[in-house]
């Protein structure tokens, strides 16, 4: 697989997060799980219940090491989220995104997330709900695990 970036353009893959100061096309020869920066939320960005889940399955992409962890979290956010909603997009889409994350298939899950924002939004919107509430504002023992793993895998490195 080759991937083209743009100059200082972030890429995560297998856990690490690297950076060129120049354009550069990578070229990938075996099975790595990769993000490329422009599909990255925020932690501040996490203003709604699928950007939540968006958050934690992308935590289980970016350190692997802590998946089994974050899959915890993501099971509760998971159920939590189904059962507040009503509509059948959203529930469809939330059922197989539960199925790829048993197979492992984190990249899939994120660009289905990703397709449902559009529709969340206009269900907010329709009801006058406000936006979800922050994962910083989940009970600590749901948020720490991401929030431990996103400090590590999101925070800026120095020098």
């Amino acid at each position: 697989m080759s991937l083209s970036l743009r100059a200082n353009e972030k890429i995560y893959i297998n856990g690490a997060i690297l950076k060129f100061p120049h354009k550069v096309t990578l070229e990938i020869l075996n099975d790595a799980t990769f993000l490329l920066e422009t599909h990255v939320i925020q932690p501040e960005q996490t203003t709604t219940p699928l950007r939540q889940i968006y958050f934690v399955i992308q935590t289980m992409l970016m350190d692997p090491g802590s998946a089994g962890m974050t899959r915890l979290l993501f099971e509760r956010m998971l159920a939590s989220t189904a059962s507040s909603f009503e509509d059948a997009e959203v529930l469809g889409g939330l059922n197989h995104i539960d199925k790829l994350i048993g197979e492992d298939r984190y990249y899939e899950a994120l660009k289905q997330l990703r397709g449902l924002f559009s529709v969340e939004a206009g269900i907010l919107a329709s009801s006058g709900q406000a936006l979800g509430a922050k994962l910083s504002n989940m009970p600590p023992e749901m948020a720490m695990p991401a929030m431990r793993s996103a400090s590590t895998v999101l925070a800026p490195r120095a020098a």
